[in-house]
This record gives C-alpha cells, sequence and structure tokens, in this order.
C-alpha cells in the first residue's frame, strides 16, 4: 500500500511542489492550509508522515505539531521550513519533530529526508 503523506503549508505553490516531488515517488498525498486543518486532517487520514510549514497564520507549524503529537505521540512529522528560522527549527526539533528541510528545497533532499524518516522507527 502506499505510503500517506500529508502536506501542510498555506502557500498553494509550496504544497504543490512538495505534492509534485513525492507523487512521482508513488506517495498519496494529502494537503492541509494551515496548522488548524493539520489536525483536522491528521485524524482524518492517520497519515505515515506530515511535512508541516514552520510559518502559517491561524496556528503556526510549532503548535501543530505539539497538538498532533499529543494526540499521537508516534507521529512522523517532518519540519519545512525557511532560511533563517534556527531557532524555531530547534523548538520543533525539541517538540517532537523528526527533522527538517530548508526552503528553498532541493527535490532529492526532500525525497531523501522523507524516506529517511519513513525507515526511522516512529518516535515515541
Amino acid at each position: 500500500m502506499p505510503r500517506q503523506i500529508l502536506v501542510v503549508d498555506d502557500a498553494a505553490f509550496m504544497r504543490m511542489m512538495i505534492r509534485d516531488i513525492l507523487g512521482k515517488e508513488g506517495y498519496v498525498i494529502h494537503e492541509a492550509v494551515n496548522g488548524r486543518d493539520a489536525i483536522e486532517k491528521y485524524d482524518e487520514v492517520r497519515p505515515d508522515l506530515v511535512t508541516l510549514d514552520i510559518t502559517m497564520p491561524e496556528m503556526d507549524g510549532i503548535q501543530a505539531l505539539q497538538q498532533i503529537r499529543s494526540k499521537d505521540p508516534r507521529a512522523r512529522v517532518l519540519m519545512v521550513s525557511a532560511m533563517g528560522q534556527q531557532k524555531m527549527i530547534v523548538s520543533a526539533l525539541e517538540a517532537g519533530a523528526m527533522d527538517f528541510v530548508v526552503k528553498p528545497f532541493q527535490p532529492t533532499k526532500v525525497l531523501e529526508t522523507v524516506k529517511r524518516c519513513l525507515q526511522s522507527p516512529p518516535p515515541v
């Protein structure tokens, strides 16, 4: 069965880029437009991995990460951040994110990081 990935970003262009990169590899992609939407979609889909933008309106990625992990401590979450957000990346990793990729990203880096997260044991 193909792996399910929830792509969360307020920018439609970024969601499209990640969807294209991962979709070509056979992953089934679901999308959310902000942190609140991500939590609802996570409950519906129970994806194998979430790619979660850090900076979004309504609820940022770190808040969404905390809520997803409080519901499912084994959730695999990969943070997506812009350059210069090192403090937020550290906060996300401390909150349970497995890894991160930095925008603008290279497709090969995204694929390598996604595969590594999916092959690693889920966090506990």
